[in-house]
């Protein structure tokens, strides 16, 4: 069993990961940290909730050599693309770094960009910011990131959605010659690969992507919606449940609005997180919900990658996501560092094909209604088709069974007709069996 203590990091370093409650490594940091702890460049590949942040991170604050210089210089540049993502890791940065004299900056967009360069006095060991900022505060020559070595670009498949690969590739191309490259997603998409091979030559490549995370502490209830409008059958969920932070995920802005006014209509306060709100406004959103002002928060999949919402209890998929792999993302928002949780879907019956290909991910799914206000367990979808099938069967091998007599005598139809119900009978009597 790996203990942190066997990477012989530094004893600060330790002690921090001590108070953060950590004791064993995941599977990801126990791949991973090996290799950014010798400097082999290294893509990380799994899903959300597996503790791939703290993989890098803790490594980095480990190689960072606060008397390599009487010059302050840039060590590390990790590169988010999101903004609450790339506050959560630098908040998760100072944690590991209180009192070592390691110094520690974020670069955020969204924020005044000149108030940045005037507060950047000297250069810090590692730098955090959104692409855009990190390339901006670069090309100012605020920034300078050419004594840098380390490159983490997290969360790569989103900054490629996104479309930061290119400010990142600038920010890359002005580094050190002798690059190490860390690169972290939950996929790896055909598109992405001529950027890595151009500053990766032969990664080692950890694949933890087909282990999807499916905590023990996880239940996945489906929820048919049938003749009954979502919103209402929305409103009986959580009758059922008294969550201690819910995410409500939907699929766009505009239904983001829609539900959370719907809700408001019923005096619940509810937080919304989508790619709408202005910056000042999701500051002050990720506040509200630190400080556990809401029991319900209504959001697109950008809450499923790029935010780190703490106590999450349960998860309701309003909609499904339109890229079904965001289903594994959202879902894991619950039930992290050893807590239980609950991922409820809400689904209509032409939505069948998506639900089966959820399944094939690895989703366990039980089938719910919501009786006299509280769930209760429901024949599973595929019942009456296999129903259909096995009384199929049983028809087709009694009439292989009972044949018409070769002398025809009176009642003959009768008598066939009986033998043929018996044999069916115990053909069903079988089938319920097995």
């Amino acid at each position: 069993m790996t203990k942190f203590n066997e990477y012989q990091l530094k004893p600060f370093l330790l002690e921090a990961v001590e108070k953060l409650g950590f004791t064993e490594p995941t599977a990801i940091q126990q791949q991973i940290m090996p290799h950014i702890l010798k400097g082999n460049s290294a893509i990380g590949q799994s899903h959300t909730g597996t503790g791939k942040t703290h993989s890098f991170i803790i490594p980095i604050v480990e190689r960072i050599d606060v008397e390599r210089q009487e010059v302050q210089e840039v060590q590390a540049v990790i590169a988010a693309p999101t903004r609450e993502l790339g506050t959560q890791i630098y908040n998760e940065i100072l944690r590991l770094t209180e009192g070592s004299g390691i110094e520690v900056k974020s670069f955020i967009g969204g924020t005044d960009k000149q108030r940045s360069i005037n507060k950047l006095k000297t250069q810090p060991h590692i730098v955090i910011g959104t692409p855009g900022r990190l390339k901006d505060m670069v090309n100012e020559r605020a920034l300078f990131v050419h004594t840098a070595k380390i490159l983490v670009v997290d969360e790569a498949d989103l900054a490629f959605d996104m479309g930061f690969i290119e400010e990142i590739d600038q920010v890359a191309g002005k580094m050190q010659e002798d690059l190490e490259m860390y690169v972290f997603s939950a996929t790896i998409p055909e598109k992405l690969k001529p950027f890595l091979k151009k500053y990766m030559e032969s990664p080692i490549h950890v694949n933890l992507g087909d282990k999807r995370p499916t905590a023990e502490g996880l239940d996945f209830y489906l929820v048919p919606v049938r003749s009954k409008k979502k919103m209402e059958r929305l409103k009986e969920v959580m009758e059922v449940i008294n969550p201690y932070l819910a995410i409500i995920f939907v699929n766009t802005r505009t239904n983001a609005d829609y539900v959370a006014d719907q809700l408001a209509k019923d005096g619940i306060k509810v937080g919304r997180v989508h790619g709408d709100l202005a910056p000042r406004e999701r500051v002050k959103m990720m506040r509200q919900i630190r400080d556990l002002e809401y029991q319900y928060i209504v959001a697109t999949d950008l809450a499923a990658r790029g935010i780190d919402i703490q106590g999450v209890s349960h998860v309701i998929n309003y909609e499904l996501p339109e890229d079904l792999e965001f289903f594994i993302h959202r879902v894991g928002r619950t039930a992290r560092a050893g807590m239980k949780g609950l991922a409820i879907t809400l689904f209509k019956p032409e939505e069948d094909d998506a639900i089966v290909r959820v399944e094939k991910m690895g989703i366990p799914f039980q089938q719910k209604d919501i009786v006299k206000g509280e769930f209760v367990d429901l024949k599973e979808r595929h019942s009456r088709k296999t129903r259909v099938r096995t009384t199929n069967e049983a028809d087709a091998k009694a009439k292989t069974m009972v044949h018409k007599p070769k002398s025809v005598k009176p009642m003959y139809k009768k008598k066939m007709k009986w033998k043929m119900d018996e044999i069916k009978k115990a053909e069903r009597r079988k089938n319920r069996k097995k």
